[in-house]
């Protein structure tokens, strides 16, 4: 399982903007997906995180549901 920052509309947003007001609190939403890490070979693991070096970011190679 992995967990993102959530995708939210106005609505959403303006609810948590609310709550946050009421609370005097920051908060952060998250939605999690299950995923299915795929095992890499060495040659391509290294482009991978060689790719996440430039960028700053991490990467996951994942099995897609056909």
């Amino acid at each position: 399982m992995i967990c993102t920052l959530s995708y939210l509309d106005s609505q959403a947003i303006e609810q948590i903007h609310s709550l946050e007001n009421e609370l005097h609190q920051t908060l952060l939403a998250f939605s999690c997906h299950n995923i299915n890490p795929t095992p890499l070979e060495a040659d391509k693991l290294a482009k991978i995180q060689e790719l996440e070096n430039k960028l700053g970011i991490s990467l996951i190679a994942v099995q897609q549901d056909h």
